[in-house]
């Protein structure tokens, strides 16, 4: 059975090629509604340490002044067998082994949305890990929270950069990974703070602390992370990260998991919680927990996904079959549409639509109305009838009255009613204009190929 967590990458990587990043949409977005765990700490906190530990890769961009200038969605991938590699979403085919290549990647791929300059942006970076010493486990890296712009960094960074780590991390299914160092007051962490603001009750948010070797001489971090102060849900974790001289003496991360584990368990304060300090447990516990989390969403997830496929079928529908590009392809559409046409044309005129009824008020109200006001009477009057006849014998009198009479009678009558006739063929022939409008807006409103092609 496919691990739950892989199955949520799966689904993020489908959101990301549908451009779905959780933003506002037409839509209900899926990005939303997946479980996350959002990483968040101010500059210098060691959120980046941390990231590096519970991989167990040097991979991260370092440097000073705001670094991570993206989100990075950070998927880890437990393998059984074979070599670690990595890839990520914008370079889908491609395998990287070496990750300090990967830490290069990541750098120019944030140039190439921001350019070579300070700035930030929201669209995430993805990146998968796969490794037989990692556990499976999604992590979102956000931006480090700062409290001044640097040069080259507009005014608005430090708001910018606040909105956007508020923006991941309000959302209901985000799990906060907050970043505090030990040897810094937690009343003024930035990561304390801003986590406080979307998750008061600490509901959703672990709190780990790093730094913890670096206290002053005589202070220790033994009752936050016991939890007798600034208390959450979860349990606080402590980690002892690589210092820049072991980064810079390129201590790899077995012997700094090693040495993290020596120091919690011979240090008095922390003896008694060293089973459960360290990055090696951060990773299991929110892999552990966010397994938990997605499986309690499962239901939401597809009701969801159902509401969504059937919002999409019905604009499918909507849109219908694809424009053909071949000659008989082409013949067809025209075919179709004409038939549509004829069909929609006979809808009016026999009453299922409106239309019809307007030609026969012509021919039933208008020109028998018409037809009244003439002057039969008097055209059709015995004097008028028997001048005709007469004038037809002509100089020799027949006992029958003429054929001719009656065709000058006839024709006489004819001309008479030649005006309402043709102002009633008229008033059809605008009526008819009007259905033949009217019918090629509804052909084209109801095909989908004008709807389409207007775009």
């Amino acid at each position: 059975m496919e691990n739950l967590i892989s199955l949520v990458n799966r689904l993020q990587k489908a959101c990301t090629a549908i451009g779905d990043h959780g933003e506002d949409t037409a839509l209900p977005t899926l990005w939303d509604a997946l479980p996350s765990i959002a990483v968040v700490g101010g500059q210098s906190s060691g959120k980046s340490s941390v990231l590096e530990s519970i991989v167990g890769k040097d991979f991260l961009p370092r440097g000073s002044g705001i670094v991570t200038r993206r989100p990075l969605v950070l998927q880890l991938q437990r393998i059984e067998e074979g070599r670690e590699y990595a890839e990520f979403g914008h370079l889908p085919r491609k395998r990287f082994t070496d990750f300090a290549a990967v830490r290069k990647e990541i750098a120019d791929e944030t140039d190439r949305e921001t350019g070579r300059t300070k700035q930030i942006s929201s669209v995430p970076i993805y990146l998968s890990i796969h490794s037989p010493n990692v556990v499976n486990l999604t992590l979102i890296d956000l931006p480090g929270l700062t409290k001044v712009a640097v040069e080259g960094q507009p005014d608005s960074i430090v708001a910018d950069i606040e909105n956007m780590v508020r923006a991941f991390i309000e959302k209901p299914n985000c799990i906060i990974l907050a970043i505090s160092p030990a040897n810094q007051d937690l009343a003024t962490s930035d990561a304390i703070k801003i986590s406080r603001e979307v998750d008061p009750k600490g509901e959703r948010t672990f709190g780990v602390l790093t730094k913890i070797d670096l206290m002053d001489k005589g202070t220790d971090a033994a009752d936050i992370l016991e939890g007798k102060s600034y208390k959450l849900q979860f349990p606080w974790i402590g980690v002892v990260n690589r210092s820049q001289a072991d980064i810079n003496k390129n201590v790899d991360m077995i012997a700094a998991r090693r040495r993290e584990r020596e120091y919690f368990s011979s240090t008095p304060e922390y003896k008694h919680l060293a089973h459960r300090m360290g990055s090696e447990h951060l990773g299991k516990i929110l892999s552990k927990h966010l397994e938990a989390v997605i499986k309690s969403r499962i239901p939401g997830l597809q009701s969801l996904i159902n509401k969504t496929i059937i919002e999409l079928e019905t604009e499918l529908s909507r849109l219908g079959k694809p424009i053909a590009t071949d000659a008989g392809g082409k013949l067809y559409m025209i075919m179709e549409i004409c038939r549509s046409f004829d069909g929609i044309f006979k809808e009016h005129l026999d009453g299922t639509r409106s239309g019809g009824d307007k030609v026969y008020y012509v021919f039933d109200n208008q020109l028998p109305a018409a037809l009244k006001r003439l002057q039969f009477d008097k055209h059709l009057a015995m004097d008028n009838v028997r001048k005709l006849i007469t004038e037809a014998d002509g100089y020799q009198p027949h006992l029958i009255a003429p054929e001719q009479g009656y065709r000058r009678l006839i024709e006489s009558s004819l001309i008479t009613v030649k005006g309402p006739a043709e102002a009633a063929v008229d008033a059809v022939h605008a009526i008819l204009k009007d259905l033949v409008h009217k019918s090629i807006s509804e052909t084209m409103a109801s095909s989908s190929i004008f709807s389409f092609t207007a775009f």
